[in-house]
Parts: structure tokens; sequence; C-alpha cells
């Protein structure tokens, strides 16, 4: 089944740090470095499951390699072929044991609820794990064009993997894969002969420039592991750059309990942070906020420019991790900037996780519109409030 007759390595890592040729040879972005068939997965609706590496390039331009996960519905594909939808998962973390492909739910069980929603309807699924979870490099974690990028790139190691996919996919994504997927509207001409019919950005994460400041005047100490991130994105895109030196720019102290939570991957009540005080940790400056929350704004908002495809935004109203009054901002600008084809929905009393599975049928409805599958009877699943 595998339509790369040169492909003939797989899949293999060691302390969650998969194997990469080194050095990397030049290759097409969606080029296949090796693929492993792992079979039917029952947890995913018995779809077919491969882990996959692949060539994609970040946002200086970069050859690199990223990690990610195909999975193909069990049973005849239809005439045509299977439409693709490639999926871009929220945050996990920042480490290696981080990437989504090493996980058995592929991060997450409401990642695994909404993804087994999309394979019933009978797409085939793609999951970046985006650079630098589980390959060499730090994450650039909230660096959209890396994102980007990898979502749409895999799609074309999919096409490469499976013949006779159809040539239409969707990009969809959740919080941090919400601004990933609206960065994957801009990568959508790598795709060549595969044509992007929509995209779906749930809870998409924006305002990078308000992050840092924002999480320190919080109080909330969970909302600390977001700002670390970011400083982990930050230095991975500035090499030498003020975030470089953890210790250097918040003191030992502060240093050594970001150096514990980056090491780690989410967790809903990491004890690390517990009773933490959110000044001490981010022990920075006004102007240094500024200068730092402006950089990560430039690479990571994902309202800079127009949306050119059919998009759908989706919002809880009571997400406390985005801020729905954030993505109301993010929508108006993007249709100021002449975004010709945005719908925006709202689910009041939804939280960050919970509008997932409320949004669900939506969604499906969304993509069937724009060149997606019919979908069946449909009922909003429940998720867990977050």
């Amino acid at each position: 089944m595998t339509g790369d007759r040169h492909l003939a390595s797989v899949v293999t890592w060691v302390n969650h740090a998969y194997h990469i040729p080194d050095p990397l040879p030049p290759a097409e972005p969606g080029t296949l470095i090796a693929a492993t068939d792992h079979g039917p997965d029952a947890r995913l609706e018995g779809a077919r499951r491969w882990t996959v590496l692949y060539h994609s390039t970040n946002a200086r331009g970069a050859n690199v390699a990223v990690s990610g996960t195909v999975l193909l519905p069990s049973g005849s594909a239809p005439q045509g072929g299977r439409p693709v939808v490639s999926w871009a998962h929220g945050t996990t973390g920042v480490a290696d044991a981080c990437a989504p492909s090493q996980s058995a739910n592929l991060g997450s069980e409401v990642f695994a609820q909404e993804l087994r929603a999309l394979l019933r309807a009978g797409y085939a699924v793609t999951a970046s794990d985006y650079p630098g979870l589980g390959t060499p490099g730090p994450h650039t974690y909230l660096v959209g064009a890396d994102e980007g990028n990898a979502v749409a790139d895999i799609v074309i190691a999919a096409h490469r993997l499976v013949p006779g996919l159809a040539p239409v996919w969707f990009a969809v994504g959740h919080s941090q894969g919400g601004q990933a997927a609206l960065f994957a509207t801009h990568a959508e001409r790598r795709t060549g002969r595969q044509r992007l019919g929509a995209a779906v950005a749930v809870a998409p994460a924006s305002h990078l420039e308000a992050m840092l400041a924002g999480v320190k005047a919080s109080h909330v100490p969970s909302e600390l592991s977001f700002a670390f991130y970011s400083l982990v994105g930050l230095s991975a895109t500035e090499p030498g750059g003020p975030a470089g030196d953890l210790r250097s720019l918040l003191g030992p102290s502060a240093a050594a309990t970001a150096s514990r939570v980056i090491a780690d991957c989410v967790t809903h009540s990491d004890p690390v942070l517990q009773g933490v005080d959110t000044e001490r940790m981010l022990p920075l400056q006004g102007d240094q906020l500024r200068r730092m929350g402006e950089r990560m704004g430039a690479y990571g908002d994902p309202d800079r420019s127009a949306i050119t495809v059919p998009t759908l935004v989706i919002q809880g109203g009571a997400d406390e991790d985005v801020p729905p009054a954030w993505t109301d901002e993010v929508v108006a600008h993007l249709r100021r900037l002449g975004s010709p084809s945005l719908v925006y929905r709202a689910y009041p009393g939804a939280g960050h996780e919970q509008v997932l599975g409320r949004s669900v049928c939506d969604l499906l409805a969304f993509l069937h519109a724009h060149g997606g599958t019919r979908p069946g009877p449909c009922t909003p699943s429940p998720s867990r409030q977050g």
C-alpha cells in the first residue's frame, strides 16, 4: 500500500527522540524519511495507523525533519478516495516525550475523541507533531510558520504513503493547533495537487504579544506552563536571543522551576507549580516584556494577514485559556484584512476543551459544505470541562 517505492526504513527512537539522518539530506517538503505501519488501532475506530518522519521547512526556510501520525479508516474508500483532515494538536508540552505520535491517544483523550469522529465520518487523518517534538532541536512552540508548514507537509507525506487519497484536504486544530490551522492556510500552495478545501480553528492561540505579561499578572500558577513553553519557542526561533538562558533571564529559583516544567508534559494540576507566585516566576520588567512580546506576536499571531480559504473559527464562551474576547478580536481583524469566507461560531458555557465535543457536528457539516464527506447522524459529544 505504501506509495513511495524507495521508502525502506522504519521509524525508531531512543529516549523519545526519533532517529533522524545526520546530516539530514535535502529533500522537498512532504518527502517521507521513514514510516512504521502499526496496523489497525482499536482505540481509534480500527483505523490503520502509521508513525511517519517527513521533511518540512521552518520559518527561516531550513530543511527540518518532523514526526507525525497517519490514520486511515477501515473499510473501502469511496470513489475518488478519502479526503484528508490534517489535525493540529493543542499544547502537549515541549519535551520529546510530549510528541503526540508516541501516545496511544495522540496526546489527549479529548483529541482522540475528535479524531474518532473524523475517522467515523470517513476522513483519512494526518497529525503532525510539529518541529522539535520528538525530532532534533527545541520545539518551536507557537512559531506559526513552523507549525503551519508541518501541518500542510504531512498531507503530502500521506499521499506518498497511501495511494488513492482524494485531492482535497482540510486543516483542523485546537488551541495551539487552532493557531497552526490558520497558519496552514498560508502554506496551502505547498501541497500542489492537493487542494485545501477549508480550515477550522477551535479556540486558536493568539495575542502572543500579551502572553508573558498576562501570565505574570494573572496570579494563576497553572498558566505559567504556557509562559515557559513560549520562552522555549522564542529561544528556538532566535538562537542566542534573550530567552536562550533561562537562568540569566529568570534567576536561579524561577529557572529551576521552569526547567522542571519544560521537561514534563502537560497536566492540568502540575504539582511543580502549586502555590508559586507568577510575578516571582517571571521577574521580567515592562520594556523587556514588551520587546519579547512583540517578537512572539510577529511570528505567532494568526491574524497578521488575510485568509483566502473558507474558514470556521470556533470558540467556547467559558474558555479560561483562550479568552473569548481575544478570539472575537482575531476574527474581527481577519475580516478587516479582507478574509472573504470567515465564519465564527461561539458556544456559550463551553470551556477550552469542552468546546471540541460541543462543536463536532457543526465542524463536520462545515467540512462537507466545502468538499468533505457527507456526515451521518451526529450528536454533539460531551468533553471534559477545561
